[in-house]
């Protein structure tokens, strides 16, 4: 290696995600992914990308932009997002964006409302349930009842804390774990690793390798590179303040009671 510091991109930058998943040429990648986190009666065997712009009913209501937005052949739905930082009412956000597949299958005049079921799947790069006393690395949502039945089984939520997945090579069970192991190392690797010597993984690695990249595309990536860094730069700089703030509130309640 010569200027560039890591063999592959980071993934968790806009541009390797989006050159990773949602290319005609990687899609192959995406279905494969996806299939991990979908039920049996959900397999996907071809899918297509949608127009990741989602506009409102009306000019005064907000639109929602996805970072892959894809329709299986029969067609169910699936929202994928990648989150680098922690942001308010997250679950709130998923929700709305849920939304718009659902309204995108109304049809005009006469209509039963049966709906094709709809995924949405988040990437986090950031725990949000860090108040929680056993926060999950995967936790799947679905609508169910007040004994825990499932009510409506054609809207899911996904969401992996991506920083609460520690296991290394030789502890991965599976196909998935092999997925979230690539997807959170990718850029750290020199060489693939035994594990992920297998055709889907290898193909991801030619996709990432920087030296594969156009100039322009390089250009690209090295700006989405810099603005995931300002991210993290912004959320660390915030917790540090915040554990600051309380120390100095400790030490003036110390002063009060002393």
């Amino acid at each position: 290696m010569t200027h560039r510091e890591h063999k592959y991109f980071n993934p968790y930058t806009d541009f390797g995600f989006k050159k990773l998943f949602a290319e005609e040429g990687s899609k192959d990648l995406l279905q494969d992914f996806l299939n991990q986190l979908l039920p049996v009666h959900h397999q996907i065997a071809e899918l297509h990308f949608k127009n990741t712009e989602m506009l409102s009913s009306t000019s005064s209501e907000r639109k929602a932009i996805f970072d892959i937005y894809c329709q299986a052949k029969d067609g169910t739905r699936f929202i994928v997002e990648m989150q680098k930082g922690k942001m308010q009412h997250f679950k709130d956000r998923s929700l709305f964006y849920s939304t718009f597949p659902i309204r995108e299958q109304a049809k005009r005049g006469e209509w039963d409302f049966e709906l094709m079921p709809v995924y949405f799947i988040a990437i986090l790069d950031f725990i949000y349930e860090k108040d929680s006393e056993e926060p999950k690395f995967r936790r799947d949502v679905c609508l169910k009842d007040q004994d825990g039945d499932v009510f409506y089984e054609k809207l899911h939520y996904t969401f992996l804390q991506m920083p609460l997945f520690d296991k290394q090579s030789y502890e991965l069970e599976n196909h998935f774990e092999k997925w979230i192991y690539f997807f959170k190392n990718l850029n750290t690797f020199d060489d693939i690793p035994a594990i992920l010597n297998e055709p889907i993984f290898k193909k991801g690695f030619e996709i990432a390798e920087l030296s594969c990249l156009k100039p322009e595309q390089y250009d690209f990536y090295q700006k989405s590179l810099f603005d995931y860094w300002d991210v993290k730069h912004i959320e660390n700089t915030a917790f540090q303040e915040g554990i600051e703030e309380g120390r100095e509130l400790g030490l003036m309640q110390g002063i009060e009671q002393g």
